[in-house]
């Protein structure tokens, strides 16, 4: 009976390890264009409408709520609730996750 050793041969065992490090280049490109690149461009995207935000503007907020911008601070904005103009609420400028211009109404 002729059992034959298992040995690996060493352009068998270079190939294998060029092909998993292939592998992995693949799988982080991929994680990349579907993970990171998307919620890098919603930031961007976010940062861009929080600095283009003037006095006059209507929000809504992450609670729900819409408004118009009082005051603007660096990091907190005065924004006014209801449709009696008595309830001004300061917050922080990431709550705020829309904003409509003032002169941008459809009905205008």
């Amino acid at each position: 009976m002729n059992i034959m050793p298992l040995t690996l041969d060493s352009s068998s065992t270079t190939s294998a390890v060029v092909m998993l490090i292939v592998y992995i280049g693949i799988f982080a490109a991929l994680f990349y264009f579907l993970s990171v690149r998307p919620s890098r461009k919603r930031q961007r995207e976010t940062d861009a409408m929080l600095a283009s935000l003037e006095v006059g503007d209507s929000v809504l907020t992450t609670s729900g709520f819409y408004g118009v911008v009082i005051d603007i601070s660096d990091e907190v904005v005065v924004v006014e609730f209801g449709s009696d103009k008595h309830c001004r609420i300061p917050m922080q400028k990431e709550a705020i996750v829309s904003v409509e211009k003032e002169g941008s109404a459809d009905g205008e």
